[in-house]
This record gives C-alpha cells, structure tokens and sequence, in this order.
C-alpha cells in the first residue's frame, strides 16, 4: 500500500453540491444590496421615517443574515424570509406613503426600488427555504 492510494486531491476533497433551488447565493447578493440602498436612502431627503438605532439594527442584522447564510443551516433562511417580509412591508408602505404625499420624486424611486428588491429577495428566500424543506421529498410525476 503506498502513501498515493488513499490522497484525494484538495480540489476533490469537499467539492458537495448544494441542494435543489438553493438561491443562497442571490440571497446574500440582494441582503448586501438592501443593506446599501437602506443606508443610502437615510442621505437623500426626506430621509427615512424611522429612528436612525432602527435603521442601523437593520443594516447590520441584513448584512449579518447575508454572511451567515449557508445551505447546512434551515434556521438562518427563516430569518432571511422574515427579515425580506419586513423589508417589503416597510419600504412598499413607505413608497406609497411618498407617492401620495409628493408625487414623483427622487426619494419615491429610491423607496419604490428598495421596496422591489425586498420582494425580489422575499421570492428567492422563500424559493430558498421551499427547496431545503422538500429536500427529501420524493419527486411527483
């Protein structure tokens, strides 16, 4: 038996495929995005409605959330699907909110785009968390 028979390269060693429409990556990409127009939106005016510990708490419990996310863990895709929720129905009722007060303005297109991409992350979050609850189910013909 010599040393070679047992060596797995280390490119081989842990290659494991994620499960079936696992959107983790996309997820983190848009938390990451949220996060910044979140913060970003705090210097344009009117500014956001909301006490600046709050908008903090959620910048950092967003980009927290993107840095934890893994496929190993069902937990944390909960927390993404709560977090994208909140996020729809913060930002969705802020849009209308300025849309009714002001018309058009630079600040209703950046809470309107805040808002869509909530709910585009709410989509992949919950495509997410679907695929790793089914993932042993058995496939229906």
């Amino acid at each position: 038996m010599s040393l070679d028979e047992n060596y797995t390269p280390p490119s081989q060693a842990f290659t494991q495929r994620a499960p079936m429409h696992y959107y983790g990556d996309i997820v983190r990409v848009l938390m990451v995005a949220a996060a910044i127009l979140v913060f970003l939106m705090e210097f344009v005016p009117p500014g956001l409605p909301y006490a600046t510990p709050i908008i903090i708490l959620s910048i950092v419990a967003l980009v927290v959330a993107a840095g934890v996310t893994n496929p190993a863990q069902l937990w944390i895709h909960w927390v993404n699907v709560v977090l994208a929720l909140i996020g729809v129905v913060a930002f969705g009722s802020l849009a209308l909110d300025r849309y009714h007060a002001t018309g058009a303005s630079f600040g209703l297109i950046l809470a309107t785009g805040t808002s869509v991409l909530f709910l585009i992350l709410l989509y992949f979050a919950t495509r997410t968390l679907r695929g790793l609850m089914l993932g042993s189910a058995p496939a229906i013909r």
